[in-house]
């Protein structure tokens, strides 16, 4: 049961919590336990809201850093990610398998200020071997939703 609450929540953040009781056939003051037993145990870390932030005045930018890090002795990963992950630009760090080690991805107002993140802060760190910076330039999709669905064409069909 405890998945299938996970799943809703995680496609419906605003759920109502009776609608969400009606829908799993629990019972409310059951549901409201289980959901903050999984707060408390970090299984729910958050409540996010996914905004399309090229519909607004807002400029943003995002990047997807791959960085080549040498590990620290009995300490392996963890302790290069958390130094990265504390940093305000950094909104998610990823180990990864494969040409390198881990992938951060770097909000910011500009291209510039990204840059300015990687060379000052980032790439100076010493464990840190390489960076390579990719630019997100238009997102179709994100978190499992759909920025632009596609146009219909609507042009009319003439056959010879």
């Amino acid at each position: 049961m405890r998945n299938k609450i996970l799943k809703a929540i995680e496609n419906n953040a605003k759920v109502d919590i009776k609608d969400l009781a009606i829908m799993l056939e629990m019972n409310e003051a059951d549901l409201a336990n289980e959901i903050a037993e999984c707060e408390r145990e970090k299984i729910i870390c958050g409540y996010h809201t996914l905004i399309n932030w090229d519909k607004t005045e807002d400029e943003k930018v995002t990047a997807l850093i791959e960085v080549k890090v040498t590990p620290q002795r009995g300490l392996g990963f963890d302790k290069i990610a958390e130094r990265i992950y504390r940093f305000s630009e950094v909104s998610s760090v990823f180990l990864m398998s494969g040409g390198f080690d881990l992938t951060v991805i770097v909000e910011g107002k500009t291209m510039k200020e990204v840059a300015l993140f990687v060379s000052q802060k980032l790439a100076p760190l010493e464990s840190v071997l390489s960076t390579a910076t990719c630019f997100v330039l238009k997102k179709y999709k994100d978190d499992g939703v759909i920025f632009e669905e596609p146009s219909k064409d609507e042009r009319m069909l003439v056959s010879p």
